[in-house]
């Protein structure tokens, strides 16, 4: 990591967020939720999605084509499932409120669905997974995104990375807790990688003759240009498995659009007629009740029976541990809790602008 790095207090950068959200805006209550889920994610290790994803909202609202204030709209309440229309207003506050519906929704019948249309980007899906942990259920999240994937043998952006993420809780003080991309890897990592100066891993993205590009700065550029793709899970072509993630990836594509009436692939660029347009995203968003199943406390011992015996088993040759999904997370927090968040010198000078322009105080940052 770049020496020149500080390290900002969790709780000193989730204010400073939720102030630029406010003077964006965004009414405090749910200024208060979007810097929540930016912080999770910092403190979670996923700093792809964290205060570094600030400035893009920043621009969007700034822009015009994302909403700050939100007027979440019920297309259809019926039993266990709903959809909603996000208006195009704050992704983190739609999804914090779709998924407490579903919440509410499982407590009655077991299983809570819903379906969004309209939304915006809304931060690390898992997010909305530990929320359904927290109340002792099992969480299901799903979001399409700008295209950005290719499909199986073609060259054209026209998948989100859409997200499949699965949370439920344990016997253990750690959940087990999937949350990851149907591509290799997403934008996000990208914009990390230029910030640091480094340059993207052959085998994460293809240019239109099908051959890998590694130039971080200029990958973003060809990727809002339409100029290059992500590839799926799997990588290039059927060998090892491309067609898997690429078929995952539609999946998602699926529920975060034709249950909802929502808008999909090249509708989901965010421009038209050479003018900027909100993104229309949609998410899928299922909590199970567990309770409505088994004993939670039943539960929570197989599925942390699972994961000790995964990780307890044979071991390749120089490895010193098996990991099951969500613990280095869970223990990224325990270490950023402690030591700060880090903030690189490209991210400084962002915090920097948003700052001067809106006039805020310096939130006691270090710098």
């Amino acid at each position: 990591m770049n020496s020149e790095t500080v390290h900002v207090p969790a709780d000193k950068l989730r204010r400073f967020m939720s102030a630029v959200f406010v003077a964006l805006g965004v009414p405090p209550e749910d200024a208060d939720v979007c810097a929540d889920v930016l912080i999770t994610s910092d403190l979670r290790g996923i700093e792809s999605h964290g205060v570094g994803r600030l400035k893009m909202y920043y621009d969007r609202i700034r822009a015009g084509i994302q909403s700050p204030v939100t007027k979440l709209q019920v297309v259809r309440d019926e039993g266990a499932t709903a959809v909603l229309d996000g208006a195009h207003g704050m992704g983190h506050v739609i999804g914090v409120r779709s998924m407490n519906l579903a919440i509410d929704k499982a407590r009655r019948h077991g299983l809570g669905a819903v379906a969004v249309r309209n939304s915006s980007h809304f931060g690390i899906a898992g997010y909305y997974a530990l929320m359904a942990i927290r109340s002792d259920m099992a969480g299901l999240v799903m979001t399409n995104a700008r295209p950005s994937i290719a499909p199986t043998f073609g060259v054209e952006p026209m998948l989100g990375t859409n997200p499949v993420t699965f949370g439920c809780p344990t016997d253990e003080d750690c959940p087990f807790l999937i949350d990851c991309a149907t591509s290799i890897t997403q934008r996000g990592k990208i914009e990390v990688l230029d910030r640091e100066g480094r340059p993207t891993p052959a085998g994460w993205a293809i240019g239109p003759d099908g051959r890998a590009c590694t130039d971080s700065p200029k990958l973003l550029t060809d990727l809002v240009a339409r100029a290059a793709a992500l590839l799926p899970l799997g990588g290039a072509g059927e060998l090892l498995g491309g067609h898997k993630g690429y078929g995952y990836a539609t999946m998602v594509e699926i529920l975060s659009s034709a249950l909802q009436g929502g808008s999909h692939t090249r509708d989901l660029l965010g421009w038209e007629g050479g003018e900027r347009v909100p993104y229309r995203l949609g998410h899928f968003f299922l909590a199970v009740d567990i309770a409505h199943f088994i004993d939670p406390p039943a539960f929570k011992a197989t599925a942390g029976e699972i994961c000790r015996a995964l990780r307890a088993s044979r071991k390749q040759p120089h490895q010193q541990r098996i990991w099951t999904a969500g613990e280095k997370e869970h223990e990224m927090v325990r270490r950023r809790r402690a030591e700060g968040i880090p903030v690189s010198p490209r991210l400084r000078d962002d915090i920097t602008t948003m700052r001067e322009q809106l006039k805020l105080p310096d939130c006691a940052l270090p710098f």
